[in-house]
């Protein structure tokens, strides 16, 4: 246990890991099971182009999503951009900027212009009234992102998007297993995106999908990502090559065999770190809304520098020397990012105040109850007493530059 500060890795002490704790170690499953798939893929000699596992694997999808219809994909990335062509998105499109730059880059990479709304500072996700305001005749769709796995405001978005006639398309890629009001996310809007990268709670190595209830939206969809090709073998558009392999498929199928067990495994480690870090002035873990179901798979806390004296950089700087690589779940905001911040300058004052804060500690099912206990004392440690940690860190910073000045 870290008494003081002299304890702390980044201070010279020694650190708390001697292997890396990171966020999001993939979800592997029954190794067996994973290996009994691939060899069957392998014996029958079926790899790709939507064989029994992949569609297997959708079939899954779409029954813990709730709806009817699951196409997989190669990545979430190319699931955009295969929904995007396939709803004839045209123009702008209304997204928070407090996401993964991939959901903004899919669109742009087709030519459409993203345009960044600010959020509700309480969820994290799209302000539906602002949304509204920032609707041009441009606008062709709104692709909100349920953050870290909450739901975002499905009804008033679906109002929104009802009134003005534009697509609804989300960004889920972090709620696969939540809801919203008791409704499993992937049923809202015309169309969802999940994401199984190796990192989400089901992972695929590398994966995606777009699920929905629209039968004509997923045929369309499935045609596409097989090079625009129907079933008979011809060519109706011009497609893309976006399937997902037998052997992701594979890693999918055991990934979700996992499901409830990592689940479970996610809300126990959620319990323990409300508890270690409970009246840490300055420091909040992000609240799951316990009415409705989650994964758990992301551990965010926010850290405020007013309070605490120690900026949330700083804190990951001290838990990195202890070997716990922490994330910066998201920041800066992709508006703060090129080529957005150059071509389209915004401000987003909510966005920008909440992502200094944010932080995702390690969770998932190879975190332990005792390396949480241990990456609480570091992060309780630096926080209460965040304004000595501080001025030791600028002091250091301050005397190697001198020592660099000297050498040159």
């Amino acid at each position: 246990m870290k008494r003081n500060i002299g304890d702390l890795a980044v201070f010279g002490g020694s650190s708390a890991f001697l292997q890396p704790l990171y966020v999001g170690r993939p979800n592997i499953g029954d190794r067996t099971r994973f290996f009994d798939r691939v060899n069957w893929a392998l014996d029958h000699q079926w790899l790709t182009n939507g064989g029994p596992l992949a569609r297997e694997f959708e079939g899954r999808v779409a029954e813990l999503a709730g709806v009817r219809y699951c196409v997989s994909t190669c990545n979430a990335t190319v699931a955009l951009q295969l929904l995007a062509r396939a709803t004839d998105l045209t123009g702008e499109i209304i997204m928070p900027s407090l996401t993964f730059a991939a959901t903004a880059h899919a669109f742009r990479w087709l030519g459409l212009t993203p345009v960044f709304c600010d959020i509700d500072p309480v969820t994290g996700c799209l302000d539906p009234a602002l949304v509204e305001a920032a609707i041009t005749p441009q606008t062709s769709a709104i692709v909100p992102v349920h953050l870290w796995g909450r739901p975002s405001a499905v009804d008033q978005l679906a109002k929104v998007a009802a009134e003005h006639g534009v697509k609804l398309l989300y960004d889920a890629s972090h709620g696969l297993g939540c809801t919203s009001d008791g409704r499993p996310i992937g049923g809202f809007g015309q169309a969802e995106v999940f994401s199984f990268h190796a990192t989400k709670v089901v992972n695929a190595f590398e994966g995606g999908a777009v699920v929905t209830d629209d039968e004509e939206l997923a045929k369309r969809i499935r045609s596409m990502h097989n090079f625009g090709f129907n079933q008979g073998r011809v060519s109706t558009e011009a497609g893309t090559n976006g399937k997902m392999t037998e052997a992701a498929a594979a890693m999918g199928l055991t990934s979700l065999d996992a499901f409830d067990e990592t689940v479970r495994h996610n809300e126990a480690n959620y319990e323990i770190y409300r508890s270690e870090l409970a009246g840490v002035a300055g420091l909040k873990v992000v609240e799951f809304d316990r009415a409705e179901r989650n994964n758990f798979h992301y551990l965010i806390v926010e850290v405020d520098a007013a309070v605490t004296g120690l900026h949330r950089d700083l804190l990951g700087d001290v838990l990195r020397a202890e070997n716990v690589v922490c994330q910066r779940y998201f920041s800066p905001g992709v508006h703060e990012m090129e080529p957005y911040r150059s071509e389209r300058p915004v401000t987003l004052p909510h966005t920008e105040r909440l992502a200094q804060k944010v932080l995702a500690l390690p969770t998932g099912p190879t975190v332990s109850r005792e390396d949480i206990r241990r990456v609480c004392d570091v992060v309780r440690l630096s926080v209460q007493r965040g304004h000595e940690v501080t001025r030791r860190a600028d002091d250091r910073a301050k005397t190697m530059a001198g020592a660099q000045g000297k050498g040159k």
